[in-house]
């Protein structure tokens, strides 16, 4: 991602403490238009529309409709949204003081207009129209795009429309939430939990970011920051304000960190690459052992300056030539290093240039796309990249649409493996998927407590992939303020004019304890979820705005994770533990609104909040307030007892004490070597069952197990 620009920003300081209000924050419902667009819809319209103070509906402005012709439209564009968290379409409209203009509305799916329906605009006042979703044809979607407002085809006065909303749903009173701990989805890659480190920030290495680190367990480190990488040199480093290779090197040592290295691709060679592997691993023994050829090297504002033919900026074709011999003259100081190309998550991004078409083998398309290319070209000079490179970052979509934007990483991956395949064949079977930038967006998100929710909610989901590494951008990335806020989104970090904070890092200036983000405690909150070695196993919940994600710990613990991502309701999850039984008694480790608050107030305390759940069982219910993340560590259950009680006539009773819920098996053996048979299997229903069985002649030994 483009970064220099926050070397300008990078020593502003000072984060005021204006809370902004919202009534968006009261539910979930989705503002399109109240005094401006909100929540990232865009406007398309071409019909003439402007703003207007007289008359409004609510707040400050309404939006006037000047129709100069027929059928033309004020035409409200989004990234698509999954409808199946709203009812109904909301807005306001006064027709002034002629009144009885038609108009018409009509919903977009991917694209494409859908079914219009009509109505007439009040005469000197505001009336409010609620349009089911399903109506116009988009309930229960996930691509909803857009909505048209149309005149009624003839010259009409102007009217007024205001306050336009996506309705939401009530929270159900139960969302439901499966954990299976024997079906295990990948192990734990400690790298997920990765962070960038950047030159610019002269505190790299200091005793605050030591402590930092151990905070968010310093799993992985990348250096020297995003564009930096393609105009830094080893020969000849930045001597300004910043910190250097020897800082981050006593960085990563001292917290027995990994490390991804960006060489410099757009303004140097293969040879200074070389001598940065030799710099790091011969010198100063680092064995850093991922390396990345590039950053974003495909992108416009990426240095790159590759101009002499046959070579040129930002294409494929020059990449993969060039790749080549950074790939030989690297390993060739350090073989055991790992090799990493940028890529582009589909087969036509990132098309810069046509002259070097390829045909993908399996499909007989052609594609001028980069990583199409990039793999075609490697392939044919025999290079096989250790790995593949994704950056990451969500677009500017509003809370809630950014808080579910996380379940994307799923389809990143499968086409980025699909390519492998295609194009390097049974060569790309060891070519891995690492993520080395992910963060939140340029808004309110950046140091919000929802872009806490996104930092979690995205390790989340990637732990559902291949993905080996995820790191965020970044440890400190200095600050600006937003003059276009949205006064939909949640958070309170403004500046002394007003308007919101933003900042990509997750401490800023020194690290102080006061100078931390949300993004740093819910990072410091996952240490208790999961690491390196863990196994992540499946777990499943009814409810988009509930996540919940689960880890069976190396030490015999499970681990639970839940992101409530609305803004405004308590939502109670009902949980079946499936092959485990927990203790009854539970840590809770959490990080929410009152948190962000104490942070704001200085009043309470701003950190993870650690509390204790009694009510732990295979069922359960437990309640999670708005805007939180929660991680509950379930210890195993004691082995079931069993108790002899007074025999009845023939007959031999055992009282077996367990667990409400969970399943066990009754097994006897004649001896205690002959191996067990099973007697009975039953679920108890409470903490006890008395179960009678027959006398036998024989002497027999009996056991009970809970059932997985």
């Amino acid at each position: 991602m483009w970064r220099f620009i926050y070397v300008l920003r990078a020593m502003i300081g000072g984060v005021g403490l204006t809370w902004l209000t919202s009534a968006a924050w009261a539910s979930d419902n989705l503002l399109v238009y109240s005094d401006q667009l909100n929540n990232g819809w865009g406007d398309w319209g071409w019909v003439t529309h402007y703003p207007t103070n007289a008359p409004v509906h609510s707040g400050s402005n309404a939006m006037v409709f000047a129709a100069t012709g027929g059928y033309q439209a004020w035409w409200l564009k989004h990234d698509p949204i999954n409808t199946s968290l709203y009812t109904n379409l909301s807005l306001w409209v006064n027709g002034g003081a002629i009144g009885g203009q038609y108009f018409g509305i009509n919903a977009e799916q991917n694209g494409s207009e859908l079914n219009r329906v009509s109505f007439v605009a009040p005469t000197n006042g505001w009336q409010q129209f609620v349009i089911p979703l399903a109506s116009l044809g988009v309930a229960n979607i996930t691509n909803l795009t857009g909505f048209q407002i149309w005149d009624g085809g003839t010259l009409q006065s102007n009217f007024f429309i205001d306050d336009i909303v996506l309705v939401a749903n009530p929270a159900p009173a139960l969302v439901h939430v499966s954990l299976l701990a024997t079906q295990t989805i990948r192990t734990v890659d400690a790298k997920v939990f990765g962070i960038n480190q950047v030159a610019w920030d002269g505190n790299v290495f200091t005793p605050t970011s030591v402590g930092i680190m151990n905070d968010l367990g310093n799993p992985c480190l990348r250096w020297p920051g995003g564009s930096w990488g393609d105009g830094y040199h080893w020969t000849n480093e930045y001597r300004g304000w910043g910190s250097y290779s020897s800082d981050f090197i006593n960085l990563a040592t001292n917290t027995h960190a990994q490390a991804f290295i960006i060489c410099n691709y757009g303004s140097s060679d293969a040879n200074e690459a070389a001598f940065g592997v030799r710099m790091f691993n011969v010198t100063n023994h680092c064995n850093f052992k991922y390396w990345e050829i590039g950053n974003e090297v495909g992108g416009s504002w990426e240095e790159d300056n590759n101009t002499n033919a046959p070579w040129q900026p930002h294409d494929p074709w020059t990449y993969a030539m060039r790749f080549t011999n950074y790939y030989a003259l690297m390993k060739a100081v350090d073989p055991t290093i790992k090799i990493g190309a940028v890529a582009d998550i589909t087969e036509d991004g990132t098309s810069n240039y046509t002259n070097h078409p390829v045909v993908n083998p399996r499909t007989g398309v052609k594609h001028n796309g980069w990583t199409p290319v990039m793999l075609t070209y490697l392939r044919s000079n025999n290079v096989t990249p250790d790995f593949l490179i994704e950056h990451k970052y969500p677009p500017s979509d509003g809370d809630t649409c950014n808080l579910l934007w996380s379940q994307t990483w799923s389809s990143d991956v499968v086409g980025l493996r699909q390519m492998v395949t295609d194009y390097l064949g049974s060569a790309g079977t060891n070519v891995s998927l690492e993520c080395t930038e992910n963060g939140s967006t340029g808004d309110a998100q950046s140091v919000s407590l929802v872009g806490g929710l996104l930092f979690a909610d995205s390790i989340g989901q990637v732990l559902q992939t291949e993905l080996n590494s995820r790191l965020w951008w970044d440890t400190r990335n200095g600050g600006g303020s937003i003059t276009n806020s949205d006064p939909a989104l949640y958070g309170w970090r403004t500046n002394s004019s007003g308007y919101f904070f933003e900042d990509g890092g997750v401490v800023y200036n020194a690290g102080a304890t006061t100078n931390r983000y949300p993004k740093y405690y819910v990072a410091k909150l996952l240490t208790h979820f999961a690491g390196g070695g863990d196994q992540v196993v499946a777990a499943t919940t009814d409810y988009p705005l509930l996540g919940a994600y689960a880890v069976k710990r190396t030490n015999g613990t499970l681990s639970v994770l839940i992101i409530n991502k609305s803004s405004s309701s308590n939502l109670t999850a009902a949980v079946n533990i499936s092959g485990y039984v927990p203790a009854t008694n539970a840590p809770v480790y959490s990080y929410g609104i009152p948190q962000d608050a104490a942070a704001r107030t200085g009043v309470g305390s701003a950190d993870v909040l650690q509390t204790n759940f009694p009510a732990a069982g295979v069922k359960f219910t437990n309640t999670f307030a708005p805007y939180s993340a929660s991680v509950l560590v379930f210890s195993p259950a004691p082995p079931p007892q069993l108790g002899l009680l007074p025999a009845t006539k023939g007959n031999i009773v055992f009282q077996l004490q367990g667990q409400a819920g969970a399943t066990y098996i009754l097994q006897s053996s004649t001896n205690l070597t002959a191996g067990w048979s099973p007697v009975a299997t039953n679920t108890l229903t409470g903490t006890t069952l008395n179960v009678t069985n027959p006398l036998s002649g024989s002497r027999k030994f009996w056991r009970a197990l809970w059932q997985p």
